[in-house]
This record gives structure tokens, C-alpha cells and sequence, in this order.
């Protein structure tokens, strides 16, 4: 296998993965409060518990996205220098 197969392939995948995971961030919807009920502990550690979810769940998304980008933008300077 070429050099550039293997970064654009190692591209498409990270890429399918960033997707997932985006995906997977904004699947999940948290109740709603309302403004007539009062904030427990439960109310408040439900919804600190689903932000830091879809923090790390983006993190991983954008790292994923990075290498997808990368691996791209590798596979096209090896097909400038003739490494395929």
C-alpha cells in the first residue's frame, strides 16, 4: 500500500469518528427545569454531569476531526513529493 492510501484512509476513519461523536454529544437532551419548581442537588448534579459528558464527547471529536485533517492535509504533500 501507497503512503497517501494509507493517510487518506487513516483520514476517512478519524473523520467517520469525529462525526460519531459529535453525533453522540448532541444526541442527549436534559430536562428541562422549570422556573416554578426549585433546584435541588439532584437537578444540579444531573445537569453538571451532562455538560462534562458532552465536553469530553467534543473533545474527542475535535482531536478526532484534527488527525482527519492532518492525515489529509500529509497525504496531499506526499502526493506533491512523489512518495506514492
Amino acid at each position: 500500500m501507497t503512503v497517501t492510501f494509507i493517510l487518506d484512509l487513516f483520514g476517512c476513519i478519524s473523520g467517520f469518528l469525529a462525526g460519531w461523536l459529535w453525533l453522540r454529544a448532541s444526541g442527549r437532551t436534559v430536562r428541562r427545569v422549570s422556573f416554578t419548581e426549585e433546584l435541588d442537588a439532584s437537578d444540579i448534579n444531573r445537569l453538571v454531569i451532562a455538560i462534562n459528558r458532552a465536553s469530553m464527547l467534543n473533545r474527542r471529536a475535535a482531536l478526532a476531526a484534527t488527525a482527519s485533517a492532518i492525515s489529509v492535509a500529509l497525504g496531499f504533500l506526499a502526493n506533491m513529493l512523489g512518495l506514492t
